[in-house]
């Protein structure tokens, strides 16, 4: 085929993909646009511009929403559960991965159940353990569930990363008598390291969205994560649209601003062993 006609097919490609960019990233610009608007504005008209940013909304919706708390809470919860699930993913993976041992396939199957089980099947059992070890509103309610959720997948996302790795490099560390804490330090860890940038981003994104485990395991105010204090910050202000959007912006600006910084180790880690 020559290259002339490839032109138009590679056109209109690239015009679908403005129409899905487009698509993708106009309600998150209105909903940035409704957030520096004052009331009267509003009523407007969505795409209606306002006279001058109202930069205050964010200010109401910070020190109104107590969003200083839930951000707070939202990292002491979200960095412990990404460096433990990505650090106990990585032993996993690797033993399901190079290592022979008893019920290896059993215990895959496990994994892989656990990761398709949703967490409205588990939630009330898991809100009695809670309650029976008196972890309910604390910040180990918040943490240990959203782990052990974390672990299948973490656990499969690096066993198949692992199997992408050139065989002729560990075959050579293993021929060199190197141990195996030994060649998962110098030479799994090195390698995977955008898998593990891929894995740490998709497990921030979860557990900041998190919902459902925070809405049933805390009721106390000085607990709750950004998602739930927007819960209650939206019954307080349904009328007050821009403040509510200012929240909303809030709570999503941290994970833009991760995507933002990590894309290309995030598109690296998705496209690792692609071409193998």
């Amino acid at each position: 085929m020559s290259r002339s006609s490839n032109i138009p097919a590679a056109l209109f490609l690239r015009i679908v993909l403005w129409l899905l960019a487009f698509v993708t990233i106009t309600p998150f610009l209105l909903l940035l646009l409704t957030s520096i608007k004052s009331k009267a504005d509003v009523l407007k008209g969505a795409f209606a511009l306002p006279a001058y940013p109202h930069f205050e909304n964010y200010v109401d919706a910070w020190n109104a929403g107590h969003f200083n708390i839930y951000f707070w809470n939202s990292i002491v919860v979200v960095i412990p559960v990404v460096a433990a699930s990505v650090f106990l993913g990585l032993l996993t993976g690797f033993a399901f991965a190079y290592l022979s041992f008893p019920l290896r396939r059993t215990l895959f199957a496990i994994l892989t159940l656990g990761m398709m089980v949703p967490a409205e099947a588990f939630i009330i059992p898991l809100y009695y353990e809670m309650r029976y070890l008196g972890l309910i509103n604390t910040y180990a309610a918040l943490i240990i569930p959203q782990i052990a959720m974390s672990i299948p997948f973490s656990t499969i996302f690096l066993a198949s990363a692992m199997q992408q790795l050139p065989e002729e490099v560990l075959e050579a560390a293993v021929l060199d008598g190197a141990g195996r804490f030994y060649i998962l330090r110098k030479i799994v860890i090195p390698l995977m390291i955008p898998a593990m940038s891929t894995l740490a981003l998709f497990l921030f994104i979860w557990t900041w969205n998190e919902f459902l485990i925070p809405f049933i395991l805390v009721n106390d105010d000085a607990y709750r994560t950004l998602p739930l204090g927007m819960l209650f910050f939206q019954g307080r202000y349904t009328v007050n649209t821009p403040v509510l959007t200012a929240g909303a912006v809030i709570v999503i600006f941290p994970l833009i601003l991760t995507y933002l910084v990590f894309q290309r180790r995030f598109i690296a880690g998705l496209t690792a062993g692609a071409t193998k």
